[in-house]
């Protein structure tokens, strides 16, 4: 297994795009992400487990950690390819998947993040990219609890799945078609 060195350089984005799984898929691909894990945000029950939050009782959101080099992609950057992958005016569902954990979400960790979602959301919503409102919420980052091990690299790990195969795929080579000159080199990944 390959030792991912995060330093105080980097920064973290959580961002809620409805399954974490295609979340997770798509930004390992992407430079200047260091690693992504998929685990939950937002709720009250501390250390929740998938099951807890699939009863959608529990508050929280699934969503992906996204460490990144600042210097190699900004967040605004990232925030484009999040709306991009998923639907950002679809209230608590994507897909197939629905409850309150599959809500489009961006969990910001300080004022700058916050100004920065604010105004991709709005330039968005001027261009008018999206044919009814942005519903993606805006909420403070208080706490990230990683899903269990199983979840980690689940795209990787199982590429014959017949979600990974009707659902991941397809959105991983969408982004790749919209997003071809972002993806990391393969010395990278």
């Amino acid at each position: 297994m390959k030792v991912i060195q995060i330093s105080e350089k980097h920064s973290t984005a959580y961002l809620g795009a409805g399954c974490f799984w295609c979340t997770e898929a798509v930004f390992q691909e992407l430079e200047g992400v260091i690693c992504v894990s998929p685990g939950f945000s937002g709720g009250s029950v501390e250390n929740p487990s998938y099951e807890q939050v699939c009863t959608g009782t529990t508050g929280h959101a699934e969503v992906a950690r996204i460490v990144f080099d600042p210097e190699t992609i900004s967040f605004g950057r990232i925030l484009d390819v999040f709306f991009s992958v998923h639907d950002p005016t679809s209230l608590n569902r994507q897909g197939a998947d629905v409850g309150e954990q599959y809500r489009s979400v961006i969990f910001y960790t300080d004022d700058e993040q916050f100004d920065v979602a604010k105004e991709s959301i709005g330039t968005l919503t001027e261009q008018k990219v999206f044919d009814k409102p942005i519903v993606t919420a805006l909420e403070k980052f208080t706490a990230f609890y990683p899903a269990e091990d199983y979840h980690h690299d689940y795209f990787r790990n199982n590429p014959d799945a017949p979600y990974c195969q009707y659902v991941i795929s397809p959105k991983v080579a969408k982004f790749r078609k919209k997003h071809g000159k972002l993806l990391k080199k393969p010395e990278q990944e």
